[in-house]
């Protein structure tokens, strides 16, 4: 009787959340963790502690800008994958101009930093660590930048929960083992040994887990900052002004000076001026429309348009029909994803030096002839293609293009070792943090900061950790002609926040970190919502599938074509399906990814909060 009853139940339950309403139903499993109202606002990050302070903002009268700002700031003072010396970037809709606006703080390489310099050092790629992987800071930058512009407070409220956890917070149990999982690299670092090796000598080095951990230098960093500030306001300046005040003394003052002196003194390449002369750039996002939703993205110096061009391709399929997570759908989106990570290997770079051939990449035609190459069985060997004809133009690289896709042909999958390893997989899904915040007002802010990933090289006695982003350009042109290092040139990044806008409107807001996993979860997560009829929630859950069909953007950059890792409860006779179709499988007990996301309900006028089960992700709504 009480299996009966359990059984009534669970149809009941299926019924309810099966009512084909966007956004509103169609659930697979039950959610492990509970959607988030808001009337008000809602905050989500990294870290339980930031999306504390997110909140904290909100409370005070900020508006979304203001709390996404505080967020990064909290989840930069705790390395979440990032710290104060990596990059932000965001997308920001703003309710007054019903627009939605890019934020380019990514740092760009410092001077000397050039194709021959790394390969007199004897390097196939920049390295994945230490002070000559480092561009510029931009995070700092990033956050002035945004607050400035679009926010309402001043920096010493945005600073102040930052500041309160650099003078001491409980270090959670993540951080505390990576910090010991990386003493062998943080030794050679005299300044990061001083602020992470908080026991020198002992078995553990590193702090324990709920340990205060105290960092000292950046406390006096930030609060340089704020004197800066200060300083602007009480000479009359305006609230913009003085944010800028602060923005010159990080880098152009005596903060720039400590972190260029302790660069160069651990062997990295900025000088003064690469500091003095990077800028915030605030620029036009690229959009496209899949069936009736604007989705937008940040320019090609993110792999953000490769999501873009997925959507492009897969508007030639009925995806419903195929049904959710069958063999037919992952094959065909698996596809999809490699034929526009493909391009993104090949032509994706910093527009300010090379112009990519984005209008061609995006546009729907290129997108049909992409389609017409997905078929029943995997190919390993898909390339690049020549989006060039497709906005009237001549492809100006065509001899290396022949070269990757002469490359590319005379692939043998089965003399590549297509198992993922461990290394392999961490360098893939190097790390990330998101942050999305939204408020009533009508403001949406979608955030992936990084860079400064523990181990990192800590500036002098700045505080500040230096970003790893140099190791995502290529040193060959054969590989991408348009992502080779020049000094105060961004490398091609993976760092993709979202927005999509329906009928004017702010839909969704969406983000997640895994390095060059982020836009295959993001894919199948807005999936999940516009073609399966999730909820924010159950679609931040449900299981995706992770494709390595790409170059990695760090490391040694590899390509594992075929190899794909499901959820480990993947039914039986999809296995068999995809194992005829030529993919190499592992399982993981979760592959969500950790997708925080917020949705606009338009209907009802309130805010629904999403962070996956995934990992420590974690939100505050109100």
């Amino acid at each position: 009787m009480k299996n009966l009853l359990l059984l009534a139940l669970l149809l009941l339950t299926h019924t309810t959340f099966s009512q084909g309403l966007p956004g509103l139903g169609a659930g697979t499993t039950p959610n492990q963790r509970p959607i988030l109202h808001g009337k008000n606002w809602v905050a989500i990050t990294g870290k339980p502690l930031a999306a504390t302070a997110g909140a904290a903002i909100f409370q005070q009268g900020g508006n979304a800008v203001d709390a996404a700002c505080a967020m990064i700031a909290a989840t930069s003072t705790m390395w979440d994958v990032l710290s104060w010396g990596g990059e932000t970037q965001a997308l920001i809709y703003n309710p007054n101009t019903k627009k939605v606006i890019a934020i380019n703080a990514l740092g760009y390489a410092p001077t000397g930093a050039t194709v021959e310099f790394y390969k007199s050092q004897g390097m196939d790629y920049p390295p994945q660590y230490g002070p000559l992987a480092a561009t510029t800071p931009g995070t700092p930058g990033g956050i002035m930048t945004m607050l400035a512009e679009y926010g309402t407070m001043s920096l010493e409220q945005i600073l102040r929960p930052a500041m309160d956890l650099a003078k001491g917070y409980p270090i959670e149990a993540q951080t505390a083992d990576n910090i010991e999982k990386g003493k062998a690299q943080i030794k050679e670092w005299p300044y990061s040994k001083k602020v992470f090796l908080t026991h020198p000598g002992e078995k553990r080095e590193a702090p324990e887990a709920g340990e205060i951990f105290v960092q000292e230098d950046l406390y006096q960093t930030l609060s340089k900052m704020v004197e800066a500030e200060k300083s602007a306001l009480k000479a009359g300046k305006t609230r913009k002004e003085a944010i800028y005040a602060a923005y010159d003394r990080f880098y152009k003052g005596d903060i720039a000076k400590e972190i260029v002196r302790g660069t160069r003194e651990q062997g990295g390449l900025f000088t003064e001026a690469d500091l003095a002369n990077w800028k915030v750039k605030i620029e036009e996002p690229l959009h496209v429309n899949y069936r009736g939703i604007d989705v937008y993205k940040l320019q090609e110096w993110t792999q953000g348009p490769a999501l873009l061009q997925s959507l492009n391709i897969l508007e030639n399929f009925d995806l419903k029909s195929m049904g959710y997570n069958s063999a037919n759908y992952i094959n065909t989106v698996y596809q999809a994803m490699s034929l526009a990570f493909a391009d993104r290997d090949f032509y994706y770079g910093d527009p300010a030096f090379v112009k990519s051939p984005m209008k061609g990449l995006l546009s729907k035609e290129y997108a049909r002839e992409r389609a017409k190459l997905i078929g029943q069985v995997n190919d390993p060997k898909l390339g690049p293609g020549d989006p060039y004809p497709f906005q009237g133009g001549t492809n100006p690289y065509m001899d290396l293009l022949k070269k990757n896709q002469k490359a590319m042909a005379l692939l043998d999958p089965s003399e590549i070792n297509s198992l993922v390893d461990e290394k392999f997989l961490a360098d893939f899904q190097s790390g990330t943090t998101s942050v999305e915040a939204a408020d009533a007002e009508g403001w949406v802010v979608s955030v992936t900061p990084s860079g400064g990933w523990i181990p990192a090289v800590i500036a002098g006695n700045s505080g500040v950790g230096l970003s790893q982003r140099m190791q995502s350009f290529v040193l060959d042109e054969n590989l991408n002609p348009y992502n080779l290092p020049e000094p105060g040139k961004r490398p091609r990044v993976t760092l993709t926040p979202s927005l999509a806008m329906k009928d004017g409107k702010p839909m969704l807001a969406f983000a997640v970190q895994g390095g060059d996993s982020q836009d295959q979860n993001l894919l199948q997560f807005f999936l999940n919502v516009v073609e399966f009829d999730m909820n924010v929630q159950e679609a931040a859950e449900a299981p995706n599938f992770n494709s390595y069909q790409m170059q990695s953007s760090f490391g040694d950059h590899e390509i594992k074509p075929g190899a794909i890792t499901l959820r480990n409860d993947t039914p039986d006779w999809v296995r068999k399906d995809l194992l005829k179709r030529g993919y190499v499988m592992d399982f993981w007990t979760k592959t969500s990814g950790p997708i925080t996301a917020i949705w606009m309900d338009w209907k009802h006028g309130t805010l629904w909060g999403a962070a996956s089960n995934y990992g420590d992700d974690y939100g505050i709504a109100w």
